[in-house]
């Protein structure tokens, strides 16, 4: 099971990704834009997820994503460190992510990052 060393390591471990406390609060930023959270007690991760998907996301495992109250207006969702499989799978939900928040160059200059392998 991921834990936040993990979440820290891999969030960093992706192109131009830094790390910034702000509202008290690890952040993981692209070329300054968040692309994941560490809220609370660190067992969950908030990360950029399009409205739509987010939904059916939450819809087909609440067990793993859910949505708080405070960001449901926004384009984000949380994730239970518990409930993910492995680290490819944590890796997966980071990379989507960064390639939300990631400028046209970076995108451009790491085409493969996070897609899913081929099979």
């Amino acid at each position: 099971m991921p834990d936040a060393e993990d979440v820290r390591r891999v969030a960093l471990s992706l192109p131009d990704s830094t790390e910034k406390v702000a509202w008290n609060m690890p952040t993981f930023r692209v070329a300054g834009k968040m692309f994941a959270t560490l809220p609370e007690d660190e067992t969950s991760m908030a990360v950029r997820c399009p409205k739509v998907e987010r939904d059916e996301l939450v819809l087909a495992e609440p067990g793993k994503f859910w949505i708080a109250d405070h960001e449901a207006g926004f384009a984000w969702v949380r994730v239970r460190l518990s409930a993910l499989e492995d680290e490819a799978e944590l890796r997966d939900v980071l990379a989507d992510s960064w390639r939300q928040a990631a400028p046209t160059e970076l995108l451009d200059a790491y085409p493969e990052l996070g897609l899913p392998a081929d099979g």
